[in-house]
């Protein structure tokens, strides 16, 4: 079980790296400690591709993962959505005990507890 991309998230991807002027870039996608709920998500372009790195490809699309995240993220989903807020990466992710209403915050499912925040499927 790996992570998936909608063809939104692809296409706006996609769309990004064709501005920038790196043919190699790629989108690297996240975890780290901290944010509201103990853990938050992180998107940035990289094109230093490590041995542990899994690349993930949708629609044409690369997107890495490095191990440790992984292991967090296995079975999620990236989506980009519009609405009334702005624009935005969503993760959807099934390990995530408790989201923040950030949607940038989540605690694993097996500690079960979340930021107090309110909270929304992401």
């Amino acid at each position: 079980m790996s992570v998936t991309m909608t063809e939104s998230a692809a296409m706006k991807i996609k769309s990004l790296m064709d501005t920038e002027e790196n043919k190699d870039l790629k989108l690297r996608i996240f975890v780290s400690g901290g944010g509201c709920s103990g853990f938050e998500y992180g998107f940035t372009f990289d094109d230093d591709v490590k041995d542990t790195d899994t690349i993930v490809e949708s629609f044409g699309v690369p997107l890495l993962v490095d191990q440790m995240s992984m292991d967090m993220l296995k079975g999620s989903e990236v989506d980009y959505q519009t609405s009334l807020q702005g624009e935005s990466f969503v993760i959807k992710n099934p390990n995530a005990g408790a989201t923040c209403g950030c949607g940038k915050s989540f605690t694993p499912a097996e500690t079960g507890s979340g930021c107090g925040h309110a909270t929304a499927e992401y």
